[in-house]
């Protein structure tokens, strides 16, 4: 059976950043950023989805107002942490949205809720990442020393070069971004039976991660599936926001029309 699920007594949590609560919607939609990232990725999203849906960009620790809380640096017990967390916010329906490792973290956590709660998402979007089952075989990168591990963050475009050029900006920040890189490249995937609930996956046109790839996502679920590829790199996140935006409001609003 299903878990019965009370609504949440407050309207934020150190994991959720409400930047508009939207008590009236009909749909949530959590948002979980890349490695390094925070909330704050998301937003601009608030103000261009439709009425039915709730933004609620994904808190992680170690960054942002969570600064001086220790990150993970193991997916399994970030996703345990994330689903207990969320789990009082899932009395409604709820869709999830991650880019590169936040990618991996909502597949993980869609797989954890359905697990221990018999929960699925409404939706999962997925964006600028390789499918679970297709391993990485660059090899680990989390614990190069400072100066290449910097030099490398610079080469992925992800990172400011003033943050970068800002030592005791970095020396905060370092422990965190070697957590994320920790989670990700210390991942293995157990094959499960595929989700129920509709795909959607995102890739950059100038991204290294190829659209064959992409499309063995498919593999992931047993409902439909599309493959969305935009204009830009990894972090095609920002540079085509307004479009990524947009597919996903659409999506999103049949989904509450229904």
């Amino acid at each position: 059976m299903p878990t019965s699920i009370d609504p949440p007594s407050v309207v934020s949590t150190p994991w959720i950043t409400y930047y508009k609560p939207n008590p009236q919607a009909r749909l949530r939609l959590f948002c979980f950023p890349y490695a390094g990232g925070g909330s704050a990725v998301f937003r601009a999203w608030e103000d261009k989805m439709p009425d039915t849906v709730e933004v609620c960009p994904v808190q992680l620790p170690g960054r942002e107002a969570r600064l001086m809380e220790a990150p993970f640096n193991r997916l399994s017990t970030l996703v345990q942490a994330a689903a207990q967390a969320l789990l009082p916010y899932l009395e409604k329906p709820f869709a999830f949205f991650g880019h590169s490792m936040g990618a991996l973290v909502s597949f993980e956590l869609a797989r954890q809720l359905r697990r221990q709660h018999d929960l699925a998402p409404a939706y999962l979007f997925v964006s600028g990442r390789l499918p679970p089952q297709m391993a990485d075989n660059s090899g680990p990168t989390y614990d190069l020393p400072d100066a290449q591990f910097m030099e490398m963050l610079l080469n992925l475009n992800g990172t400011p070069k003033e943050v970068l050029e800002h030592p005791a900006l970095m020396e905060l920040m370092l422990p965190m971004l070697r957590a994320d890189f920790e989670v990700c490249q210390t991942y293995r995937y157990v094959e499960e039976p595929p989700l129920n609930c509709p795909l959607t996956v995102f890739g950059g046109l100038q991204d290294e991660t190829d659209r064959k790839s992409l499309e063995t996502w498919r593999e992931q679920t047993t409902a439909s599936f599309s493959l969305r590829m935009l204009p830009g790199d990894h972090f095609f996140l920002h540079t085509a926001q307004t479009q990524l935006i947009r597919i996903v409001a659409q999506e999103l609003s049949h989904r509450t029309m229904l």
